[in-house]
């Protein structure tokens, strides 16, 4: 191992241990292996979260700048709100933009640690910056394309955000809290929280330009999770067969995917027979859903299969994503 990397990864990794030791001098080659190891590892995730932060600013900023400022559309949640503030109190949008969304960083320092609330501060400040600094173009006046085009760039650079780790828009960190205390669904409270955004923008503008960012609301809404699930979004399916050894095969040497089986129990018949049974479980992305139904009846027509979406995975044999977080 390089001598200076071998230097930096005993102080990096062993600085705090030898402080409460100071007889640990010395670390054995494995040690240092493995230590290196988590550090490079670490260094990976860090420039990972810091590019998909960097080109999610960037995203955001043209989406607002090209876009919905020239236009004075609006967006849901706190982006919207300083939006709507920005034109109702001629306010610069930067300074709004961080002002507003200062208690759902705390709220998120309280409720996700220091980490969250660091890089959501850093991605906040981030657009905050690039928008006053940087001068991006008008790209069109045509209010369809404004909406939608908007809408597109802003939920781009929110999901790239929150795949690096932080959130540019603190509302959903409020919506969770807020869903904790009262017992609601995160959704209904985001809904409620636009609901008043576009009903502001409908008195103090238009109903016309209300409803132009609904639009864009929309837009950024399905961009968003479009970004973060992707078009292969995980698919978690349970098989219920007499043919499992059979259907297990194929998954593991057809699909190239791993597979838990759990040892169940099968009731049927009036009389409430039962029958011992594999039940098979495995985790494919949404393009191979038609693939292995195609297996699974080829096998057994009759075959039991239950599928549900998954919002992710970690480990285990399957097909990772382009921007696996």
């Amino acid at each position: 191992m390089n001598f200076l990397w071998k230097k930096i990864v005993i102080q990096s990794i062993f600085y705090r241990k030898s402080k409460k030791d100071s007889s640990i001098k010395k670390h054995s080659p494995e040690e240092v292996s493995i230590a290196s190891k988590k550090l490079q590892t670490a260094i990976r995730i860090f420039v990972r979260n810091f590019i998909l932060m960097a080109l999610g600013v960037m995203s955001a900023s043209i989406g607002l700048k090209s876009f919905l400022l020239p236009n004075k559309f609006l967006d849901g949640g706190a982006t919207g709100i300083a939006l709507l503030v920005s034109e109702i109190s001629s306010l610069p949008f930067p300074l709004l933009l961080v002002i507003i969304n200062i208690p759902f960083v705390i709220i998120g320092y309280k409720m996700m640690g220091s980490r969250f609330a660091m890089k959501t501060a850093i991605a906040i400040c981030g657009l905050a910056l690039v928008t006053a600094t940087i001068h991006f173009p008008p790209i069109t006046n045509d209010k369809l394309l404004v909406s939608v085009f908007g809408g597109f760039f802003l939920g781009a650079g929110i999901g790239l955000t929150v795949r690096g780790g932080g959130v540019l828009d603190g509302t959903e960190v409020l919506a969770i809290a807020l869903s904790k205390k009262f017992g609601t669904t995160i959704g209904d409270i985001i809904i409620f929280i636009n609901i008043l955004v576009f009903s502001s923008a409908a008195y103090f503008f238009s109903i016309e330009t209300a409803l132009y960012s609904v639009i864009t609301y929309l837009a950024a809404s399905k961009t968003l999770d479009f970004v973060i699930d992707g078009i292969e979004e995980y698919t978690g399916i349970t098989i219920i067969s007499s043919f499992s050894n059979d259907i297990r095969s194929m998954i593991i040497n057809e699909l190239g995917r791993g597979v838990t089986i759990y040892k169940g129990q099968g009731g049927y018949g009036n009389h409430g027979e039962t029958k011992e049974i594999d039940v098979i479980y495995t985790v494919i992305t949404r393009l191979e859903i038609s693939k292995i139904n195609a297996e699974i009846e080829k096998i057994d027509p009759s075959a039991f299969v239950v599928m549900s979406s998954i919002k992710d995975t970690k480990g285990g044999m399957i097909k990772k994503r382009p921007l696996q977080h």
